[in-house]
């Protein structure tokens, strides 16, 4: 009786053991679908926001340009009304009563510069940039003089000084180049042209024999910039060749 008590408990624990191991397989298998399904929802969800990143950007650079565009036609309205507003009245003349009469003559021209008046800042400053890629440094800082007399509060105002430190510094207007390279620094401090105003003015001292001059321009350079930055590496190699230099 015994022994039949043992098989039959033990049948019993084999059966609830299986049961027991299809009950874990069942829930296992139930617990991966719904691993599966969470992580397939997470994978629609990433791609979703994705997705709305995407769109949020493509949004945010079409607002940009209109902002642009709108920038630009109101410098436009804002020249033009400039323009307008400086523009001499005109006298009318007479009507002539006689069919045969000769056309009146011309009016005098005086030898004043032509105006810049109705001149939008972008072609102030795209003409000025021509002169200066076409090599008319003198005439591209004539240019860039004239925009920043018109539209001193202009974005470009910055670029505008710094390409006049450019021209002199091609001119090798040293001391002049100088001049204009400090405008920046000291005009335009939060601009994005102070970095390299700093390194071509080092650049322009070393040329006048400045040597520790150079070296503060330099340093500036390297404190205001990231190692990562192209300005930062030429402003180390400058310092390091000039530290190489034998003492006179």
């Amino acid at each position: 009786m015994l022994q039949e008590q043992t098989q039959e408990l033990a049948v019993a624990i084999a059966t609830v053991t299986q049961a027991l191991q299809d009950s874990i397989k069942a829930l296992n298998q139930r617990l991966d679908q719904a691993n599966d399904t969470t992580r397939k929802g997470f994978a629609d969800q990433k791609v979703i926001v994705d997705d709305m990143g995407k769109d949020l950007r493509a949004i945010r650079e079409r607002v940009d340009d209109t902002n642009v565009r709108v920038s630009n036609v109101r410098e436009e309205l804002e020249a033009l009304r400039t323009s307008i507003s400086s523009a001499p009245p005109q006298t009318a003349l007479p009507p002539s009563t006689d069919p045969n009469a000769p056309p009146p003559p011309p009016a005098p021209t005086t030898g004043s510069p032509p105006s810049t008046a109705g001149l939008s800042p972008t072609r102030m400053f795209d003409t000025a940039m021509a002169d200066y890629a076409a090599g008319q440094f003198t005439l591209a800082v004539t240019g860039f003089e004239a925009f920043l007399r018109t539209f001193p509060r202009s974005e470009m105002a910055d670029d505008a000084q710094f390409q006049i430190g450019e021209s002199y510094f091609a001119l090798n207007r040293w001391t002049d180049a100088i001049a204009a390279y400090n405008a920046v620094t000291q005009n335009y401090p939060m601009g994005d042209k102070v970095s390299q105003a700093f390194y071509k003015r080092g650049l322009a001292q070393e040329r006048l024999g400045q040597i520790d001059a150079a070296r503060e321009s330099w340093n500036n350079v390297l404190q205001r910039t990231q190692d990562s930055d192209p300005v930062h590496t030429l402003a180390q190699q400058n310092l390091d060749r000039v530290a190489r230099r034998p003492t006179p």
